[in-house]
């Protein structure tokens, strides 16, 4: 692959911005566990190996077990996962392929387990992973 833009660089202003979304869904009150899933799910859905890389990883030292993390994918037909874990994952899914839009029972599904608070830092945690994937797909970020 040819070298691409580096944003940090020449846009940093910009990259700092999201540098700052994400540091405040770091002090939000998403468990580690939540936050994995949600940057996980949405990577595998848009194919961004140095994201998943990441993520899996710190997943790991978040104390996800490996079962759990290679399910992600197929979580519907996985046991391992509680039901508001499924609610973050089905909501990720179609915050992610948004184009289909987020359905009423999907989001319904998700306030019935959440305040308003904690669904709206969810909501934020996945459009944040998604704007990382875009950037990293984009300008060529490769895992290692």
């Amino acid at each position: 692959m040819k070298s691409r833009i580096l944003i940090p660089n020449v846009a940093p202003e910009a990259y700092n911005a999201l540098l700052n979304l994400e540091k405040y869904i770091s002090s939000t009150a998403l468990t580690p566990v939540h936050k994995e899933l949600i940057k996980i799910r949405a990577s595998q859905i848009n194919g961004c190996a140095y994201c998943i890389n990441m993520h899996t990883a710190d997943a790991r030292k978040h104390g996800i077990s490996e079962q759990r993390i290679y399910l992600i994918s197929a979580w519907r037909e996985a046991d391992v996962y509680t039901e508001e874990e499924k609610a973050i994952l089905a909501l990720t899914e179609q915050v992610t392929l948004i184009s289909n839009h987020v359905s009423d029972e999907v989001y319904q599904n998700a306030a019935q387990f959440f305040d308003e608070k904690y669904l709206a830092e969810i909501i934020l945690a996945i459009i944040t992973i998604n704007s990382w994937n875009r950037l990293a797909i984009t300008t060529g970020l490769r895992a290692v």
